[in-house]
């Protein structure tokens, strides 16, 4: 019986867990034994009784957790003392930052372990219910709302009284993926009016079904701003002008400014200038949800809540999802445990398939070596 190992999360404050009760039980239900680290889930709300009676073991350490594990489940990279307790040739499914984290990658691959970055499913039809960049940022852009409205200090839906009437808070979202999609339903929800802007065509439908309103500068270039795999391409700086035009203007009238646009393996582009902030209003708020991938909005800082000489809010708080431990965990649980069916074989047996092509996609270590394509090539 093929062991699956979760350990605590020691990296930058991480509260999530890889494994919940409920998918501890699938696992175990699928032939897995699982080996939970006493602790890993309880800044998830996850108390060790309910890992032992979904019929996981408790570990005291991450030592005696991996002494016999397979596969091991984390939110973030392994840390050294981890990699080096693994058994060559283990499996590790984690969310590993392999393009920054080389130093983590290479001692995977000199560890033997066949590392598996998370981040890397690709997006088919097969692989979405393993795809933990969507499961995330869904939550990462619901919560960028509340924080946004948490720090702006008036209310966001129209309010009519005897007093008088309050106006709704304009929310601009810049760059509609999955995580921008859920700020505009959250912001359309609280009753504010919604503007939003992405690089590529086919998000102008998806923005306006939400009752938003879509802004970009429609060129040829705009139209074929979209990889196959549906991600943004890295606009020309040509573009990049015509669109900071349009915007800033759009920019000054904004109660809240919320980005989230990200590209793969490369920093996050710049969005916002230190102009364009300093053309807002006194206790306007910005919200940089890619402020991990550098951030899109010039001032902005990793970890902190920025106020400019204007009285702006930047606010730049990392690991969204970890604010909402409990469901972030269980979606990202859930990922994981659809990935655990491509392990087995036919006949429920333990043996990965690393030619199947959501494994080979997602794999960047594999018998000493770093195996995948984009981190060769760097």
């Amino acid at each position: 019986m093929a062991v699956i190992a979760v350990t605590k999360e020691t990296r930058g404050g991480e509260t999530r867990v890889a494994a919940t009760p409920e998918t501890v039980k699938k696992l175990a239900a699928a032939g897995f034994s699982v080996v939970v680290q006493a602790g890993a889930g309880i800044a998830a709300s996850y108390p060790d009784a309910d890992y032992e009676a979904a019929g996981a073991k408790l570990a005291k350490t991450a030592k005696e957790a991996l002494k016999d594990a397979d596969v091991l489940f984390k939110v973030r990279a392994p840390e050294a003392a981890e990699i080096a307790s693994l058994k060559t040739g283990a499996i590790v499914a984690a969310a590993l930052n392999p393009h920054q984290d080389k130093d983590t990658l290479n001692a995977l691959a000199k560890a033997g372990a066949s590392a598996l970055a998370m981040e890397f499913i690709p997006r088919i039809t097969r692989a979405q219910v393993m795809d933990m960049l969507s499961s995330q940022a869904n939550l990462a852009g619901y919560r960028a709302v509340i924080e946004a409205a948490e720090a702006y200090g008036k209310a966001l839906p129209m309010m009519m009284t005897a007093a008088g009437t309050i106006a709704a808070a304009k929310v601009f979202v810049m760059g509609v993926g999955v995580a921008g999609l859920q700020a505009i339903a959250t912001a359309r929800r609280l009753g504010a009016v919604v503007t939003a802007t992405d690089v590529r065509p086919a998000t102008k439908e998806q923005v306006e079904s939400l009752g938003a309103k879509f802004l970009a500068v429609e060129d040829d270039e705009f139209k074929n701003a979209q990889t196959a795999g549906g991600y943004a391409k890295e606009m020309s700086k040509e573009y990049q002008a015509k669109q900071a035009e349009l915007v800033s203007s759009h920019i000054a009238k904004q109660d809240i400014v919320i980005t989230t646009a990200l590209i793969p393996g490369r920093p996050a582009p710049k969005l916002v200038s230190a102009a364009q902030v300093a053309s807002m209003k006194p206790g306007s708020v910005l919200v940089d949800l890619a402020i991990e991938a550098g951030g899109n909005v010039e001032g902005a800082k990793l970890g902190e809540a920025a106020v400019t000489a204007n009285g702006v809010k930047i606010l730049g708080i990392p690991n969204l999802p970890g604010r909402i431990a409990t469901d972030a965990s269980a979606l990202y649980a859930r990922n994981l445990f659809a990935l655990s069916s491509l392990f087995l074989n036919k006949e429920g047996a333990f043996a990965p398939d690393f030619e199947d092509e959501i494994l080979k996609a997602a794999l960047v270590t594999q018998g000493g070596a770093v195996v995948h394509p984009s981190l060769l090539a760097g």
